[in-house]
């Protein structure tokens, strides 16, 4: 178990970036971008904008991509032993949520160095609070599959979540990802986010169908948000087992699988154990 422990040694930052508005950057984002003397950049060309624009400079920047990243570890470390701050940014929003940044946090961690990540920028929260569904429980996905194939598998896997979902998706694809959701989850309502906190930011919002006619050429980065299931189970079709696995399957450990049958279906927990273990 590590802890962490703001000492003197150096630490590497999780820096977030705007997304779209260059005034939704923190001051605290500022400071620690002044502070650092190394940052690990998803796009060298896209951060060197950004420092211009805040006047910040004489960085040392560093490409860390998704192809390249674990390739970095030695040049982490190097700076990471010599006392050196390090700052990690991608080309827009917060480190690791679907970008890159997870495998340089781990590296750190690992070799005892503390990882501190700032609050800031990420689509998928501003898409959540604006789309009217309920943000109470919410399932954040990212990428689905590229793969028409494995993404109904994907949505199959998911039809039955009660909290909403919320996915990431590129302008090329949405309409094909639009069509699959609605295949496998049914007409449901949804919202769209296009181009987040951009000049052309866009929102809509509507059963799939109504959203699709409103797509035209899409363009943009899009957050889809898609309410949770309203469909009741009819736990007599399922055996005790594939009930265990339904709920293994949303997350949940054997165990507290086998507590959710035995609430469901108002059994003693030892039975659904026994059975599920085939005891």
């Amino acid at each position: 178990m590590s802890q962490i422990s703001y000492d003197n040694n150096a630490k590497l930052y999780l820096i977030p970036t705007p997304i779209g508005n260059m005034d939704d950057i923190t001051i605290r984002a500022i400071k620690t971008l002044e502070k650092v003397e190394v940052i690990f950049s998803e796009d060298t060309r896209v951060t060197g904008q950004l420092l211009e624009y805040l006047n910040i400079k004489n960085k040392k920047l560093i490409s860390s991509h998704n192809f390249n990243e674990e390739k970095n570890k030695d040049k982490l470390l190097k700076y990471l032993n010599n006392g050196v701050d390090v700052g990690v940014v991608s080309d827009r929003g917060t480190p690791v949520i679907s970008d890159p940044g997870y495998i340089l946090a781990r590296i750190a961690m690992d070799n005892g160095y503390n990882v501190i990540a700032l609050p800031g920028p990420t689509a998928l929260i501003s898409a959540l609070i604006v789309s009217g569904i309920s943000p109470n429980t919410f399932c954040f996905y990212g990428f689905l599959s590229s793969k028409s194939s494995h993404q109904i598998k994907e949505l199959e896997n998911l039809k039955m979540y009660k909290h909403t979902l919320i996915f990431y998706e590129s302008p090329h694809r949405i309409l094909e990802t639009l069509n699959n959701i609605k295949k496998v989850f049914g007409n449901r309502y949804i919202s769209i986010s296009r181009e987040i906190s951009k000049k052309h930011e866009e929102i809509y919002r509507g059963n799939i169908d109504e959203v699709l006619t409103q797509l035209n050429n899409p363009k943009g980065e899009f957050v889809i948000v898609v309410e949770g299931s309203k469909e009741q189970i009819n736990y007599d079709l399922l055996t005790i087992v594939e009930h265990v696995n339904m709920y293994i399957k949303e997350g949940n450990s054997v165990m507290d699988s086998i507590k959710k049958v035995a609430k469901a279906r108002n059994i003693p927990k030892n039975d659904v154990y026994k059975e599920y273990h085939n005891l």
